[in-house]
């Protein structure tokens, strides 16, 4: 695929501010040519016809888990970089929870390392604290030399407020966001999902919205403090959306991101009541997969005010980027009771077709879904813009927003087959991404 014409297709660039059907020659992974009419030469290239598809920069993700090094049985470098090119996605944000953890010069150089020659940009995220132990500020300024995006000890909150408030303040002069965890240990200990009626109906210790709510309370305050740089990462409660916006409204340097999973899906599916439209009313009887762990994710899956709000949060700019928190697991940690499952959904490759339901809802235009994924997760974190120019590298993504599909997890291309949307039939589908040199075709492009 050395010279391929896009054509005819509908190119949405939030970066350069063009929503217009358009040609895009890509050439030796390269943006050779950017027109309309067809104007563009076509000798020696494939041409796709891509009548009523959509062509965007490709995805921005502020929040996956690759688990190398450390956890390799769960999901590599090159797996994730796999299902990041079937969701859509050309750079890749990778959390620091990792064994070792990414809290150090050399841990952060071994994960760019291990990503060269990919094609999706992996840019490593670094430990706010030493081992994420929540006890020692870790070597922020060397990280970031080495090339850290951003500071988080995702997956587990911090704890003291005066090791957060220090990270906020060195996060000041480097221009590097921190990455909070927010959950309140205190209150959420020992539970596995939202805490409310359908926790009480199965029985299952429940997580209440106070947990989040409490320590972005916290954070924001200490952000409007020392006037650092605070992201927060999936949001899930009416009380966090409310705070954030307050505390933007103040002018705090604050943004945040919502993940598919926490706009489309509620605590009702952990009884098997699975429902994407968002306007079902729950059965009196238990759901055939009640009590799947594929359901079980921290922030847990919340009720559906808390779905409403957080969807209100993307729909008023309170919300800046959609984010998947990709979390993939092995079988061993997923085939058990509810209880004893771990965190954590695989989502990839279904973030486009679970993030579409908000344009079905018109909760979001196609071009403002768009941006969550692209422009506006690279503002949040401060990364250089991939548009679609001439002479940029090819960073781009196909996809057809009315294709329907049903996710069949054998398919995926990530060891981490853990979701609930298996035999669920989704709205929007990514053909084609090209990340410079390395390309990701769908099947059912190859066939047309």
């Amino acid at each position: 695929m050395a010279r391929v014409l896009l054509r005819n297709g509908r190119l949405i660039c939030p970066f350069t501010g063009v929503d217009r059907t358009a040609d895009v020659l890509v050439e030796d992974g390269r943006i050779a040519a950017v027109g309309h009419g067809g104007g563009i030469v076509t000798e020696n290239a494939e041409v796709l016809d891509l009548a009523g598809k959509i062509i965007s920069p490709g995805f921005v993700d502020l929040h996956t888990h690759l688990r190398e090094p450390g956890e390799e049985h769960k999901e590599t470098i090159a797996t994730a970089v796999e299902a990041a090119l079937a969701g859509g996605f050309t750079t890749v944000c990778a959390m620091p929870n990792t064994q070792p953890a990414l809290d150090s010069r050399i841990t952060i150089e071994t994960v760019a390392r291990r990503s060269e020659g990919l094609g999706v940009r992996v840019l490593p995220i670094g430990a706010i604290t030493v081992g994420r132990r929540g006890e020692q500020l870790a070597p922020l300024g060397s990280m970031a030399a080495a090339g850290a995006v951003a500071f988080s000890d995702d997956g587990s909150p911090v704890s003291d407020a005066g090791l957060m408030r220090r990270a906020l303040e060195y996060s000041r002069p480097m221009g590097l966001p921190i990455v909070t965890h927010a959950e309140e240990l205190a209150l959420s200990a020992g539970g596995s999902m939202h805490e409310g009626a359908v926790s009480a109906r199965l029985g299952v210790r429940g997580i209440p919205a106070a947990a989040e709510e409490v320590m972005v309370r916290r954070d924001v305050a200490l952000a409007e403090m020392t006037g650092g740089r605070l992201h927060v990462a999936h949001v899930s409660t009416v009380g966090a959306v409310d705070a954030i916006r307050e505390a933007k409204r103040r002018g705090v340097a604050v943004t945040a991101e919502a993940t598919p999973h926490h706009l489309a899906l509620t605590d009702e599916w952990v009884a098997g009541w699975e429902d994407l439209d968002g306007d079902g009313r729950p059965p009196t009887a238990l759901g055939e997969r009640a009590y799947d762990t594929s359901t079980k994710v921290n922030p847990p899956l919340r009720s559906r005010d808390h779905v409403e709000a957080v969807i209100e949060g993307v729909r008023d700019g309170t919300i800046d980027a959609i984010a998947t928190d990709h979390a993939p697991h092995s079988p061993l940690e997923k085939e058990c009771e509810y209880g004893c499952g771990a965190f954590g959904i695989s989502g990839l490759e279904t973030a486009l077709g679970l993030a579409m339901t908000l344009v079905g809802r018109g909760a979001a235009t196609l071009p403002r879904l768009v941006a969550l994924l692209t422009s506006e997760p690279a503002r949040a974190f401060g990364l250089p813009p991939q548009g679609v120019r001439e002479g940029a590298r090819a960073e781009l993504v196909v996809f057809d927003p009315e294709r329907e599909w049903v996710v069949d997890p054998s398919r995926m291309a990530s060891r981490g087959r853990n979701t609930p949307l298996d035999g669920h039939r989704l709205r929007g589908r990514v053909l084609l991404t090209i990340a410079g040199e390395r390309v990701w075709r769908s099947p059912e492009l190859e066939a047309r």
